[in-house]
């Protein structure tokens, strides 16, 4: 190819992109922003305010879940304290009947040899028994000699109690327990008048 053949070509080329002077490529770009800045800055707002929108709407999820988790935490807390709320009061008869079990042998058969295992065993399973919900946190109500307390006891009678002032316990007939600060069953009792 010769010189002049190739500066040819070279214009042709030229003429076909159509490449402008500097001032006039300078001049399209400047218009070209100012028109595309406002667009642009109406779409980062939009942006903006969609991602404080969906970072609002994640926090409350946030929140949600973290309230959910503690209520199913407090609920299965609270289960678990009626279950052994529940099971206590179950084994209070049991208790119940040991006690009277060992409070109504009889002196001759308490003075006998042969029976002494048998009466140690009784008292060894109710003492037990004790123990173990000692252990779960169940105490027995105090009852007899104190003033009675409607939180703690229930009154099934009054009677005549010389020397003893009026509302005082003078006799438990069933015993009270409490599990914690919870009262299983109030006690029984009969009170002077």
């Amino acid at each position: 190819m010769t010189r002049k053949e190739s500066h040819k070509e070279q214009e042709e080329i030229k003429e076909t992109i159509n490449i402008e002077s500097p001032e006039q490529a300078a001049d399209e770009t400047a218009a070209i922003p100012a028109a595309t800045t406002a667009d642009m800055e109406a779409e980062i707002a939009s942006r903006d305010a969609e991602i404080a929108r969906l970072r609002e709407e994640v926090m409350r999820r946030a929140a949600e879940f973290e309230n959910f988790r503690k209520q199913k935490e407090r609920e299965a807390a609270q289960s678990g304290v009626r279950m052994l709320e529940n099971t206590v009061r179950d084994l209070l008869p049991l208790i119940d009947d040991l006690k009277r079990v060992i409070q109504h042998i009889p002196a001759e058969l308490q003075a006998m040899a042969e029976a002494k295992p048998f009466i140690e065993g009784v008292e060894l399973i109710r003492k037990n028994f004790m123990v173990l919900l000692e252990n779960k946190g169940v105490k027995e109500i105090e009852a007899k000699g104190k003033l009675l307390d409607v939180n703690f006891h229930e009154a099934i009678t009054q009677i005549d109690a010389p020397g003893a002032e009026p509302d005082t316990i003078v006799e438990e007939y069933q015993t009270g327990y409490t599990l914690g600060d919870r009262v299983i069953r109030h006690a029984k009792v009969i009170v002077a008048g």
